[in-house]
């Protein structure tokens, strides 16, 4: 049985929504499971897009989907009272990879300290940014909405992955997987209903944010995706850009 990583935020109940398939699912947040699948604790999973980049040579990208947004993203929050040409310090979260990369481009002047100290501005993700942004009156700045804005592309947040010797039944369950988004896509009611009534948001908000997110990896996201990356070697965050393979 494939062991499958799942991302512990609301953002992966569109890809389980329907899924048909016998999968043995790891949850956890994005930097664990970048561990996991970098260790061979998972065989497939939601990879932070930046670290594939610093680990391309080690896994294969499954071409068809992502977790994307073509403007705001909704879950990626840097929430600050300053305006962004104004912030000195970040806080980041531990859980995130990508989005403190994002973060560094966008706000390139920034020193990132830990989450918790005191900082100009704090960058959420997940259902703790979805969380801030629904209760906290703080200005929130959406990085995907940002990055859109200074590219005209969408921000790849994470690749779906797996190693060189991955086990048989990839291929498969990447079509089930696609699948399952298919299906959410068709019943949104019946998706945001039930996250609400499991994760406790108006359904909604939920359907908003669902609209949101794109998964499907296709020509555009792979042109923004490269467009990070070559920002993020630019900072200093990768040494080259790698191919997709």
């Amino acid at each position: 049985m494939i062991r499958l990583g799942r991302i512990a935020y609301l953002n992966m109940a569109p890809v389980f929504f329907g899924l048909d398939a016998e999968v043995e699912e790891v949850v956890g947040v994005p930097t664990e499971l970048n561990r996991a699948l970098l260790v061979g604790d998972v065989d497939l999973a939601p990879i932070s897009s930046i670290a594939w980049a610093r680990n391309a040579d080690r896994l294969l990208v499954l071409p068809r989907l992502c977790v994307s947004s073509d403007g705001a993203a909704g879950s990626i929050q840097l929430v600050s009272r300053l305006e962004l040409e104004d912030i000195r310090t970040i806080a980041v979260t531990p859980e995130s990879a990508t989005s403190v990369v994002l973060a560094h481009i966008l706000v390139p002047d920034a020193e990132h300290v830990s989450l918790g100290e005191a900082a100009d501005a704090t960058l959420l993700i997940g259902d703790a940014a979805l969380r801030s942004a629904f209760e906290d009156p703080t200005p929130h700045h959406d990085l995907g909405r940002l990055w859109t804005s200074r590219t005209g592309l969408p921000m790849v947040f994470a690749l779906w992955a797996c190693a060189d010797m991955h086990p048989p039944g990839v291929a498969e369950l990447e079509e089930a997987l696609v699948a399952s988004v298919r299906l959410s896509r068709e019943h949104p009611e019946r998706l945001a209903g039930e996250a609400a009534a499991r994760y406790g948001y108006p359904a909604g908000f939920l359907a908003r944010y669902f609209e949101r997110l794109r998964y499907s990896f296709g020509a555009r996201e792979r042109e923004g995706l490269e467009a990070f990356l070559e920002l993020a070697k630019d900072a200093g965050e990768l040494d080259a850009v790698p191919a997709l393979r």
